[in-house]
């Protein structure tokens, strides 16, 4: 892997951030590393040291803030803790490093479009500073993919020398583009990614921003199932929940929430009919307790379902069909060939979820992860995101993310809680 970090050159500028309150401030430099492996290695090849470049601030800069212009973009869906973000992001300009032009671009990659006709917003801390009680962004977002020359123009007309992008896998890999063109094109132009995933499905981050957020809200949606599957004869509670590839949320909600009997994700596929298979085991379940709660994450049993997977969204994502709807009728008419009562309710919170204001453990989060990216920003560097590895902050090459997604390991210690949790089979086939 190729752990170094671009640089737009030498950082000649000594930072503002001497002194924090009468406090020296904790410079690193490039040599202070964070170890990728954290456990004893297990054979040769992962003895080899590979390390990420520790986070923070820098005692030389690249960019004179009074002369530096930072520009803010979120894309694709919604996640708690996105104005958390970009808020953290305009105090730390305004405050630590004296930048004062900060502009917010609407709308996703569609605001750096000079034909969409979104203009910009002027960020400053007094417009910012309730962002964080809100969810949502207040810049509005986008899907789909936009012209990479387009929107470096639109860079070059309003000379923004430092770009942040707010994003997911999707948003990452066009912020990989944009770091190409502005190369191809010999500009000084530092662009820093922010991983944004509900579904905490990026790689070698230890979590993303919003997620816990995300699953302690699924986890009202659980007890509301469970309170309902109570309620009735043969009562089944079922809860479709964010994940399209990876079922982070699904496990963790059940985890916490504990009163729940089935949890389906895509990393782990099942199978419906049969003795050995869900409907099944769903039956034993309501015959030995009279009720019972499933959890199942979006992505999971897409290989059930006879869906049209050519369609893609506007971000060229495969279009799932609808798991919740779909093991919806197929419980209720198993138990009706079967002539036995059962009263299902489904919910699906996924725009509930999505939708709140971070709790404050993500506010937390999010306000070092802005001050982090900044601190990235200001001091040239370029192709990279943010995140934290082992409790630490640290920068990463955005094309080492960008290829592959984080998933839940059906031999790893997360799933074996969730089999221990549920008492349900390692596997429905």
């Amino acid at each position: 892997m190729d752990l170094q970090i671009q640089s737009l050159g030498p950082c000649l500028y000594p930072s503002p951030l001497r002194h924090i309150g009468g406090v020296e401030a904790p410079f690193k430099t490039d040599f202070d590393r964070i170890l990728y492996h954290h456990q004893t290695a297990k054979n040769e090849e992962e003895s080899k040291i590979l390390t990420f470049e520790q986070a923070g601030p820098r005692e030389k800069i690249f960019f004179d803030p009074s002369r530096t212009t930072v520009g803010i973009v979120t894309c694709g869906g919604l996640c708690p803790g996105l104005n958390d973000i970009i808020r953290g992001i305009v105090i730390q300009c305004f405050q630590q490093y004296a930048i004062t032009k900060v502009y917010g671009f609407r709308y996703g990659y569609e605001g750096l479009v000079q034909r969409y006709g979104h203009s910009p917003v002027t960020l400053r801390p007094e417009s910012v500073a309730q962002a964080h009680t809100f969810g949502g962004t207040l810049l509005g977002s986008s899907r789909g993919k936009q012209d990479i020359g387009e929107m470096v123009d639109m860079l070059e007309e309003m000379k923004v020398d430092i770009l942040f992008v707010i994003g997911g896998d999707g948003t990452l890999r066009g912020a990989s583009e944009i770091v190409k063109e502005i190369e191809k094109r010999g500009l000084k132009k530092a662009v820093v990614g922010i991983p944004k995933t509900i579904d905490n499905d990026i790689m070698y981050l230890d979590k993303s921003f919003g997620f816990e957020t995300a699953f302690a809200e699924a986890v009202q949606a659980l007890k509301c199932a469970y309170i309902e599957s109570t309620g009735a004869v043969n009562g089944v509670g079922l809860v479709k929940l964010m994940g399209r590839d990876s079922g982070f949320i699904a496990c963790f909600a059940a985890l916490a929430g504990s009163n729940v009997d089935f949890v389906l994700v895509p990393e782990v596929p099942f199978a419906l009919e049969g003795p050995r298979g869900l409907l099944e085991a769903l039956r034993y379940r309501l015959s030995k307790r009279g009720n019972a709660v499933i959890v199942v994450a979006e992505g999971a049993g897409q290989d059930l379902m006879n869906s049209d997977s050519d369609a893609t969204d506007a971000s060229g994502n495969v279009r799932y069909g609808d798991i919740g709807f779909y093991l919806k009728d197929q419980i209720n008419s198993f138990f009706k060939s079967r002539r036995m009562e059962v009263n299902l309710k489904y919910i699906d919170p996924s725009y509930i979820v999505r939708s709140v204001p971070a709790n404050a453990q993500d506010n937390v989060y999010c306000s070092r992860l802005a001050q982090a990216a900044v601190h990235a920003a200001v001091a040239g560097k370029t192709g990279m995101l943010v995140g934290r590895w082992h409790g630490a902050f640290v920068n990463l090459p955005l094309d080492l993310v960008i290829h592959g997604r984080r998933k839940v390991d059906p031999q790893g210690e997360l799933w074996h809680s969730v089999l221990e949790s549920t008492g349900q089979a390692a596997s429905f086939v």
